[in-house]
């Protein structure tokens, strides 16, 4: 046992962090170095986890438990498992790199910045590891302040407009989930998310509740037709802003399908898996075509990420396409749909973050994301063109990246589903290719696009070290990424038994 609340550590180090970096006020190298420590502090902490958590087993590790609100039952308590866990991880590690990232970038209210990123990552650790349905609601809802500040404050032209989108669409969404919890609770009597699974629940009840999660996790992934706010919020957001809404805050709907939905609501899931299995498909294929047409680079990398993220609410509903009758066969078949869910989702973090940092290094020297602005890129700047590719190979679902794992995953599951639902899948790794290497012919190769570029210098060590983390993320989890997988496999099989079980 760990002598303190690691957890809570980990959620109110950062939170407490970036008020105290607000008290720096304009000295700003100070506010940089001081957020950097917490940032690296509370990497550390999380690293801690998988030293004092018995993942080995699907029950939750290094729980933590007090009254909150008695008269309601509602408690602070909190728990990982393998999943929960490994987005914590990711979590850390992407907030540590986007400071890092935004060191000379970002030049006024340095404070401000640094303490609104700080805090929002508490938020988001806080939301991967409450276990109480209110408490994961109210961490929720408040990761929704700091970004929406950090779009609206640092943001482009139209940062106004794209963060109050981002806000209503994202805030009205979670409305929805509160109703259904609510309903639970007033069912149950229990807001922990644990009582909730063996709330006994009608036919129609169950259906009710099912659409309530399915909107407002549908907004937070984003899928079609609820993503359109996605790309307003990427384009006038900082470089930090997008690769934390990319990395980690897109995870949060997936997490949300897999921690309520399948386990909640397991006989909707059958009923209406078909549906979200649809609109999952029409993002891997449609999203993606739209991708190809974009001038913008980082709306490009948007709608590319619409596209990825539609494998894991595929991977996630497969899993119940899978199990007719509760045979074994099936419920391994879903076990590899959702293990591929969530690699797809930690190989996104890397691979999406990557590339709006690279999108980032270009403008802060040209201050300019339309594609047609550049040219020639590899001539003047080589081994930031070597990150570049790396990246572009990932997002195209190269074997040996990360990018492959997860969809290959998701495909095979899809297979032995029906080999046409497979076979649209499938064609993310044609139009991928399409859209992303059309991007890295425009801007990396060629001749030197004009004088603008020809005075760009290569990437610096700070760049360097972000980028090269982020490579390695790629490339471990492409070349090796067993010990992800087994880290996540009791939870995940967990999962599948509990889809199997409702078949019975």
């Amino acid at each position: 046992m760990i002598p303190v609340p690691l957890l809570s550590l980990l959620i109110w180090l950062p939170i407490l962090g970036g008020f105290a970096t607000l008290a720096f006020g304009q000295r700003a190298n100070a506010a940089r170095w001081f957020a950097l420590i917490v940032a690296i502090a509370t990497l550390g902490l999380s690293l801690l986890m998988f030293t004092h958590g018995n993942f080995a087993s699907a029950s939750m590790q290094l729980v933590e438990q007090k009254a909150w609100i008695p008269a309601y039952d509602i408690r602070y308590h909190l728990g990982v498992d393998g999943i929960s866990a490994a987005l914590i991880a990711l979590t850390t590690l992407t907030s540590m790199l986007v400071l890092i990232s935004a060191w000379t970038s970002i030049d006024k209210r340095v404070s401000q910045y640094y303490a609104a990123f700080l805090i929002l990552e508490g938020l988001m650790v806080g939301v991967f590891a409450a276990l109480d349905a209110m408490l994961f609601y109210v961490f929720f809802e408040g990761m929704l302040i700091p970004m929406f500040i950090i779009i609206g404050v640092w943001g482009g032209p139209r940062r106004v407009y794209a963060s109050v989108k981002f806000f209503l669409y994202t805030f009205l969404g979670s409305v929805f989930m509160l109703v259904g919890l609510i309903y639970l609770y007033l069912k149950g009597g229990s807001w922990q998310i644990a009582d909730m699974y063996g709330v006994q629940l009608s036919a129609t009840e169950q259906m009710w509740i099912f659409f309530a999660f399915l909107i407002a996790f549908a907004v937070k992934v984003p899928m079609f037709p609820v993503h359109t706010w996605l790309p307003d919020a990427h384009v006038e957001a900082p470089t930090a802003g997008s690769v934390i809404l990319a990395a980690i805050m897109l995870k949060i709907g997936g997490y949300g399908f897999l921690r309520f939905v399948l386990p909640i609501v397991p006989d909707a899931g059958h009923e209406w898996a078909w549906l979200v299995i649809t609109l999952s498909l029409i993002a891997v294929i449609y999203v993606g075509l739209v991708a190809l047409v974009q001038e913008d680079m980082k709306k490009l990398i948007a709608y590319s990420s619409v596209s990825h993220m539609g494998f894991v609410t595929l991977g996630t509903f497969i899993a119940f396409g899978l199990v007719h009758s509760g045979d074994a066969h099936g419920a391994d078949a879903a076990r590899l749909g959702l293990q591929g869910a969530m690699v797809q989702m930690i190989s996104h973090g890397f691979v999406s973050g990557a590339m709006f940092t690279c999108v980032g290094v270009l403008y802060d020297r040209m201050h300019s994301r339309m594609i047609k602005d550049y040219g020639g890129v590899a001539n003047v700047m080589p081994w930031f063109a070597a990150f570049v590719v790396l990246f572009a190979m990932a997002n195209s679902g190269l074997p040996g990246t990360s990018g492959f794992v997860g969809e290959f995953m998701v495909i095979l599951a899809s297979f032995q589903h029906h080999p046409l639902i497979a076979f649209g899948a499938a064609t993310t790794l044609i139009v991928g290719a399409g859209y992303t290497l059309w991007l890295v012919k425009r801007v990396i190769w060629g001749e030197v696009g004009n004088a603008h570029v020809a005075e760009m210098e290569d990437i610096n060590p700070r760049e360097a070290l972000v980028l090269g983390v982020f490579a390695a993320g790629v490339l471990i989890l492409g070349v090796w990424p067993k010990p992800l997988t087994d880290l996540m496999e009791p939870a995940i099989a967990n999962l599948a038994s509990q889809i199997v079980a409702s078949k019975l």
